[in-house]
């Protein structure tokens, strides 16, 4: 009998694992649930400790579900944080808000209308050697921009929508700045990392 509940808990430990890739974690979940999808959540700060060590920690796969209300809620709730008239953003990455997944808000200004757009998974897989000079703010980094000039000015990304379908595209311009910010939270980066390295060169 204890050799049976022994490998009972193993299977049932392996498959509790298993299933638990690309879900949320019990803080997460309490973050999520703490308000209605229409609600704007917290944006992490780096002059708040706790929030710094959070917004430098590389985040992880999201399993795109649209069946999956939790993470549903979670995009809604993202979407209304950038929108919010505190924040007023043109990009926004989960982890700003203290969610470690792989999931970002962009505004397309290279499309009509200049639509929000959301993209799970999001991925640079080459650069242009092409590069522009803009200047960047941070919903993160309170009351400060920056001049940079070692931005790409096109890039190839590949994603997932959120009906799991998996795409690749093109983008140039102003519109590839904001994702090549936001996909640098999803890996622990802020733009002040890329402006040290510019100041290094010098």
């Amino acid at each position: 009998m204890k050799i049976y509940l022994l490998i009972f808990s193993v299977t049932f430990l392996i498959v509790g694992c298993s299933s638990a890739k690309g879900s949320f974690s019990k803080l997460e979940f309490d973050l999520i649930s703490s308000a209605d999808s229409l609600t704007p959540m917290r944006v992490y700060k780096i002059t708040n400790k706790r929030d710094s060590l959070s917004l430098r920690t590389k985040s992880g796969y999201i399993k795109p579900n649209p069946e999956d209300k939790l993470q549903q809620k979670f995009i809604k709730r993202l979407y209304a944080t950038v929108r919010d008239s505190i924040s007023l953003g043109v990009g926004i990455a989960a982890p700003q808000v203290g969610i470690l997944k792989n999931i970002i808000w962009v505004q397309r200004f290279d499309k009509e209308n200049f639509p929000f757009e959301v993209y799970l998974n999001p991925k640079i897989i080459e650069y242009s050697k092409k590069t522009q000079t803009v200047r960047e703010g941070c919903l993160s980094i309170p009351d400060r921009t920056d001049t940079l000039n070692s931005r790409s000015y096109a890039i190839k990304i590949e994603y997932d929508t959120q009906n799991a379908i998996h795409k690749t595209e093109t983008i140039e311009g102003f519109t590839s700045v904001i994702f090549q910010h936001e996909i640098d939270h999803l890996n622990g980066i802020l733009y002040l990392d890329h402006l040290e390295r510019e100041l290094n060169k010098q």
